[in-house]
């Protein structure tokens, strides 16, 4: 059995006690029941998720940038050129990037894996080499990559989750690199949602109006050609319009899921990925928690889909996992609240008058 289907074999609902205690705790805490709106929610959720009340503090988190090229750039979907991928994951393990900022602020770690970069990277402190192949394949002609690729992406990722829960992290966090790679998410969001092309195809690094078009276009050629081919399962789906960066983000939710930690999702790639783990195993829904809204349209139309609703809207569209960062706070303190807020028995508070 691969490692992606054994994840899927373990993921389990969240726990229904636990749920219940958070809720009951939640309105015995000295505020108005639902005062503090979905912060609640939140922490109700980690409650289920840890299957205690009150939830440990998800912290430490880590960051996992799963980074790929991709074929489609061939199309002008994009005005920067393939080797900015590579140069982005230098970056990130510099500690330049914007999600290493934010990391470095929240007490994260980052950790970077090349899954379908087009260059060789050297090894270096911080980047995990575990490329599959040298960039996907051009969506609007042919598949992203084979099922048996796709598969071996899933692996990495929820090999990559497992460790990383090893070393100590309490909650997981989205991130991505790849040059092109809001086109195959707008292609997935479109075959999952059975949204149009135009409705979920945004500018992403800040395309003119002519590249719009043209990226519309290329996404509908993409989802005709899959279409013809017969794709309908998750898998192919995911094989047949991804990317090897969006697979592995998928393996890594799925992978968070099976050893019960909270995974923050960041914008439209791993909102894309979600799609697929969702769909491979409905009950990692659980335990997906919404960073932020994109701007990109896809954000939305992936959200309103998997019934998240996001902790940020910043009109950010910079990827990387920098969404989910600047909410992780937000989650911890859901914890908190949860753990340490008196209730008015202990405060010896009155409660309403009935």
């Amino acid at each position: 059995m691969r490692a992606f289907e054994s994840a899927i074999e373990k993921i389990e609902p969240l726990d229904d006690q636990a749920v219940v205690a958070a809720k009951d705790r939640q309105d015995k805490l000295t505020k108005p029941p639902g005062a503090l709106g979905r912060l609640e929610l939140i922490g109700i959720q980690l409650a289920g998720i840890a299957r205690r009340c009150p939830p440990p503090l998800p912290h430490p988190a880590s960051v996992a940038v799963f980074a790929g090229d991709h074929g489609v750039l061939k199309e002008g979907v994009s005005p920067w050129p393939q080797e900015v991928t590579a140069q982005m994951v230098d970056n990130f393990c510099a500690g330049g990037a914007g999600v290493s900022v934010l990391a470095n602020f929240f007490g994260a770690q980052v950790l970077v894996v090349d899954v379908g970069v087009a260059q060789d990277l050297p090894p270096r402190p911080g980047l995990r080499l575990a490329k599959v192949a040298k960039g996907s394949g051009n969506i609007a002609c042919e598949p992203a990559m084979t099922i048996e690729q796709a598969a071996m992406c899933l692996d990495i990722g929820v090999e990559v989750a497992y460790e990383l829960v090893d070393q100590g992290a309490a909650c997981l966090i989205t991130g991505d690199m790849g040059i092109g790679n809001t086109t195959p998410s707008a292609a997935l969001i479109a075959a999952f949602t059975g949204l149009d092309a135009v409705d979920v195809t945004g500018r992403g690094t800040g395309i003119s109006d002519e590249v719009l078009k043209r990226k519309v276009s290329v996404v509908e050629q993409a989802l005709n050609r899959s279409r013809s081919e017969g794709a309908s399962t998750p898998l192919e789906l995911l094989a047949s319009l991804g990317g090897l960066e969006i697979a592995a983000l998928a393996g890594f939710i799925l992978g968070g899921a099976a050893v019960r930690v909270p995974v923050v999702l960041d914008g439209v790639i791993a909102q894309a990925a979600a799609l697929v783990s969702v769909g491979l195993a409905p009950l990692c829904s659980g335990y997906l928690i919404a960073g932020h809204r994109s701007k990109e349209p896809g954000s939305s139309a992936a959200l309103q889909y998997l019934g998240k609703e996001p902790l940020l809207d910043l009109e950010m569209r910079l990827g990387e996992g920098s969404g989910a960062c600047l909410a992780l706070p937000i989650v911890q303190a859901a914890a908190k609240v949860l753990s340490e807020m008196a209730t008015f028995e202990d405060a010896e508070v009155s409660t309403p008058i009935s």
